[in-house]
């Protein structure tokens, strides 16, 4: 073998190696139920250090993520706020059949930003000592529904109707407590809570026995059927370290 051509084998098997390296650390287009942002961010991390790929985050509400992907949006997986849009998927064939598991069961919280305004049995709702109160829209986000239920459930819904402010999602609604446009609402506990406590202000766990259960599946969508890096995400989410990092933020779990 001459020189030239030594090299020129060097080249090719480096270039190989390479188109190997590229072909093993892909790509995952994931859309993200808002109340789920936070710990999906350092699952991400996580999951890039641990396989090589890389999960590209959409973050929004599941009535919406819905609407794109009957639109042909290329989202490779669903990890949504509920149960029902998964399934709906599958059963519509827009979502791969028997990948869909429940990652984790939610908590539903009222929260104020200011310390000591919400009680811990959610009396400041009948005492009405507040100028508006935000829910994520029910028709789009499950956490929204479940607020609904839990004021109807106290009898509440209809009086308080003068005061609500929807947000898009539980994230906007989130935002419109923070910043004080709306002095209380309801939240996903993971947006409030870490190891055990409240990151900050007041809050009233509801009791999940005031709505439906917020059990939240994923699913591989059709257009990650033949994804390596989609695939591996899923099995991720049922790993032992993420279902602690799952549980840190105040979630159940709920593996199937």
């Amino acid at each position: 073998m001459t020189k030239f051509s030594w090299i020129k084998s060097l080249l090719s098997l480096i270039a190989a190696l390479g188109g190997f390296a590229d072909l093993q650390a892909a790509e995952v287009s994931v859309a993200v139920a808002s109340n789920f942002s936070a710990p999906m961010k350092r699952i991400a991390q996580m999951f890039q250090q641990a396989s090589g790929h890389t999960a590209n985050l959409s973050i929004g509400s599941t009535g919406s993520f819905y609407a794109q992907i009957k639109n042909g949006a290329p989202f490779q997986v669903l990890v949504s706020a509920d149960d029902e849009t998964p399934a709906r998927l599958e059963q519509e064939g827009d979502g791969v059949a028997q990948t869909r598991f429940t990652y984790a069961v939610g908590r539903l919280a009222l929260w104020s930003s200011k310390p000591a305004k919400v009680d811990d049995r959610g009396e400041v709702l009948r005492q009405g000592h507040f100028e508006r109160l935000a829910i994520a829209n029910p028709k789009l986000a499950p956490y929204g529904a479940a607020a609904q239920q839990t004021l109807t459930s106290m009898g509440l819904w209809s009086s308080l109707q003068p005061k609500l402010v929807l947000g898009e999602s539980i994230a906007q609604t989130y935002q419109f407590i923070a910043s004080d446009n709306a002095q209380v609402g309801f939240v996903a506990l993971s947006q409030i809570w870490m190891n055990g406590q409240i990151l900050q202000g007041s809050a009233w766990i509801v009791p999940a026995s005031m709505h439906e259960p917020l059990q939240q599946d994923v699913i591989l969508l059709r257009s990650g059927r033949d994804s390596p890096a989609a695939k591996e995400l899923m099995r991720f989410l049922r790993s032992e370290t993420v279902q602690a990092l799952i549980r840190s933020y105040g979630y159940d779990l709920k593996m199937l």
